[in-house]
Order: structure tokens, then sequence, then C-alpha cells
């Protein structure tokens, strides 16, 4: 049965969160007895999020920029009122698990990366005496049929009903056995022609990430054969049979060949003088396979909307402090404030609904990966020094930018 959270109560609840994480897979299964598929395929096989995880792990350039873009929009930890000790408590401890608001944020936004989905789960119970946020691994969620719940699974390539279970779509909640009640968001990338799921936004970058594997994997293929030649070993041998001829060459490829497919071998009739030999295969494409793997590597930075210095691609041409910066601020502005406002708008709006508490103040810290100004600096020292607008008499710009950054560093894990 569905069933709404009450109204809070006028008095503050006090901040208590439950000491175990209830499992969601203990909860009763749904009821979907006209389905054969209750839930919406991701992908044509339903199997979409394990391609682009896979992928994830093989390329090492758009794995970087993944966990990059996650530490970004995650920041640095977390600003708020100084005197709402409940939403600094809050943002220490986010669930009974001991994860703080940071490591939720952390893992939403690599799962968003990744996969252009993610997905919170929100507990409270009927009293509103609490509040836990989880994140929930994208790859084991499905939109139900009904577009009303979030169907949960733990190997969706061997679907089994009786071992899914259900989480309803916020602000809807559903009681649990343990009687919390429970309810699960949805992140998604817009994409048109995509109703049910969000599309990654590098996307159209999959096949240049395949590029840049397979190029990967040819070097590795090269260093197994200590870059021997390929090419065709002639062997004289009087063999009776072909499984005679076929146990000669095993035996040679396991001994002399390296990885297989390296050296062709061939065995014929020997005659009175040992014609055997090796004809090498001459390739001189080296530079197109380099030239191929750098063009892969820049376009999955384009894919990715993103930027070269900030994923460590230059650091061999040398530090340049300045276009890591600059790149930053505009990576900053288009980029990691509309993704953290994104995943921060569902947080504000439970802690205000279910604790009663104000989150409007919670903000994430952002801070460039290189620092461009003395920490002896003051705030209105730094704001004209960027141009902005400075008030040398306003207390809160008569900070030095130590005293921030100390501030800043009391909320990182």
């Amino acid at each position: 049965m569905m069933q709404k959270p009450s109204a809070p109560k006028s008095a503050p609840p006090k901040l208590y969160l439950p000491q175990n994480r209830v499992d969601p897979f203990m909860f009763t299964p749904p009821s979907y007895a006209n389905h054969k598929r209750p839930f919406w395929s991701w992908g044509n096989d339903n199997l979409f999020p394990y391609a682009l995880a896979l992928m994830s792990r093989r390329s090492t350039t758009h794995r970087r920029i993944i966990n990059d873009k996650a530490d970004y929009i995650s920041g640095k930890g977390f600003s708020f009122d100084p005197n709402n000790r409940q939403l600094e408590a809050f943002s220490q401890r986010a669930n009974g698990t001991g994860e703080s608001l940071r490591q939720v944020l952390n893992k939403l936004a690599f799962d968003k990366s990744l996969f252009g989905n993610a997905f919170l789960e929100i507990v409270t119970d009927p009293e509103h005496s609490f509040l836990s946020l989880f994140h929930q691994d994208a790859s084991k969620c499905r939109v139900a049929k009904d577009n009303q719940a979030i169907l949960l699974h733990h190997n969706w390539s061997d679907f089994k009903l009786s071992q899914c279970r259900s989480l309803p779509l916020y602000p809807r909640f559903e009681p649990a056995p343990d009687g919390t009640l429970r309810s699960i968001f949805h992140y998604k990338d817009y994409e048109p022609m995509f109703e049910h799921y969000g599309v990654p936004a590098y996307i159209a970058g999959m096949n240049v990430s395949a590029i840049a594997y397979k190029t990967d994997k040819w070097n590795i293929s090269r260093l197994d054969n200590s870059f021997q030649l390929s090419g065709i070993m002639v062997l004289d041998g009087e063999v009776d049979n072909e499984l005679d001829a076929h146990q000669i060459i095993q035996t040679a490829e396991k001994r002399f060949a390296g990885k297989p497919g390296q050296v062709m071998f061939m065995i014929k009739n020997s005659e009175e003088a040992d014609n055997s030999k090796f004809v090498p295969i001459a390739s001189d494409n080296e530079g197109d396979w380099k030239l191929l793997h750098e063009q892969a590597t820049s376009d999955i930075v384009v894919a990715h909307s993103w930027f070269r210095s900030l994923s460590g691609l230059d650091y061999s041409t040398g530090f340049n402090s300045e276009r890591i910066l600059h790149e930053y601020e505009i990576a900053l502005n288009t980029l990691i404030l509309g993704e953290q406002q994104e995943l921060l708008e569902p947080i504000r709006n439970a802690i205000s609904t279910i604790l009663n508490c104000d989150a409007s103040s919670l903000q994430v810290v952002n801070r460039p990966p290189t620092r461009s100004k003395p920490l002896y600096m003051k705030v209105w020292e730094a704001r004209k020094n960027d141009g902005l607008d400075y008030d040398p008499t306003d207390p809160q710009q008569n900070l030095f930018l130590a005293q921030i950054t100390k501030y800043a560093l009391k909320n990182i894990d």
C-alpha cells in the first residue's frame, strides 16, 4: 500500500540515524502478475549499463575523465549557515553506515557521469525523527513499467521476479519491514527519444573509447611478444597425417611464437637439404596506430565536454597552472555548477520537508586544482584582483584566504 509521510511536527525533530542499513533486497517483491518483464529495458538487451561499466574499466582516458568529473562535482565538502547545527551534523553523517553527505554525492556524481543516470534512496519514518540518504548502484536499477517505482535486482542478466525488489519514486514513500518509510529519486540526463532512462553525455564518443582500448591492447600484445616481428615460419618435416602436423605446430607455437597469432607455422615435406626458414611480414604502420590513439583520446575529451589539462593529458609538455585554472573556470561555469545544483535540489528538498530544517544555505565547496592566490591575501584583495566588486570594510571580506581554506578543509572527508 502506498503511504505518504505524515506532516512534520511543529518542533524540530532530533537528528537520529539508524546504525544499520536495511538491505533493500530484503523487501517484499513487487506484484506484477500481468508482466513477464515488469520493467523498461535499459538498452536493447537490458544490459546497456554493464557495457558502459566494462568500457570505463578498459579505456584509461575515459575512466580518468569520469573519475575527475565525479570528484570536481562533489567538491571539497559543504558550506552552510554556521548557526544551523542540524545541517552541519547531517553533512558530516548522512546515513547509518557513517557516510558523509559528500561521499554520497560523489557516488551519485560518478554514476551520473558514467551512466547518465543515478539513484538516491531516501529513508525516514512516520514521525520524521530521522533522515538517511543512500546511493543505489545504477546498474542494479530499472524503471518499472508503471513508471511509479524503481526495481532493484542483483543480476539483470539472470532476472528472476522473485528476487526483484521495489522502491517508489520520490516523493511517494512506502513502508519497509523495519518500520521505516523509503523512497528513491531518479536522476537522468535528458536525451531526445529516450523517456525512461538518461543517456550519458559521452554517448557520441563510445566508438572512440573502444578504439583507445584496442590500441592499448595492441601495444600490450606487442610487449607480450617482446616486439618480435610477425611472420611465417616454414618447417621441414615428415608427417604421416594432419594430426602429427598439428601437434608439431602447437609445440613450436608454445615455445617460440609468444602470443598466438604473432607467428604462423607451416610444415612441408622435407627434402635432402633443410629448407626451414622464417619469412617476416614487414609493417610500417606504427605511426598510423599512434596517431589513431591520439585522435581517439582527443575525441573522448570532446565527447565528455571536458578539458585536456583537467584530465592529465598535457602534463608531459609542462605544468601550465594558468591553463589549468582557465579551463577549470570554464568547466566550473559550464558543467560543474549545473550538475551540483541538479544533484543537490532533491537533497535540499528532503532535508527541508522531512527534518523541517532550512537547507537553502547548503552549497558545495569548490576549489581549483592549483592555487592561484597566496593564502595570506584577504578576500577583498582577491575579489579586487579578479575584477569583482569588493568592500574593504566588510568583515567577511577581511578574512584571509587561509581562514576560508581551513573552514573548507573541516568539511572534507
